[in-house]
């Protein structure tokens, strides 16, 4: 990670977005997202952020609260910029959004074979509770997907 990485501006995502946050997906992912899932996100219940540093967007994020449970639905940072403590930053927003959501706990999918992403997840107290069986596409059938939960502490409220 970086010594000091630049700070994130976290704003909605727009359609406007799109060409930028496609252009991150594809290049992060094997199998990425297309534009026809991103804007049903869009269109729907989703929370949907992306993260610009120097008004370049580095990456996005996607996720859904409800019933006191937040799950994230995708997670990326650019590939040009992975270790820049940015999906650091966007985890911490995150967390700090579906807390004030009413979520106690924050779970989410994971590839084994993405050591970048289970390395930062478990730096954050993620802590596996299962396993999808067949659960993504890979070259070779299917891979399995480690099942991740954080529990969010809920913050005291401070009278200011």
């Amino acid at each position: 990670m970086a010594a000091h990485p630049e700070t994130l501006d976290i704003i909605e995502m727009q359609p406007s977005h799109l060409t930028d946050v496609l252009r991150n997906e594809t290049r992060s992912y094997s199998y990425p997202w297309t534009a026809g899932i991103f804007n049903d996100c869009l269109q729907g219940v989703q929370e949907c952020w992306v993260a610009s540093a120097r008004g370049d967007v580095v990456g996005h994020a996607v996720f859904t609260v409800a019933a006191g449970d937040a799950h994230l639905l995708n997670l990326c940072i650019g590939r040009d910029r992975q270790g820049t403590g940015f999906g650091r930053q966007l985890m911490a927003f995150i967390t700090e959004r579906c807390r004030r959501l009413g979520a106690s706990d924050l779970y989410l999918e994971v590839r084994p074979s993405n050591w970048v992403a289970n390395a930062l997840y478990e730096s954050l107290g993620f802590r596996e509770i299962g396993l999808r069986k067949e659960y993504y596409p890979a070259q070779l059938g299917r891979e399995d997907a480690r099942v991740l939960a954080l529990a969010l502490e809920m913050r005291p409220k401070t009278t200011d």
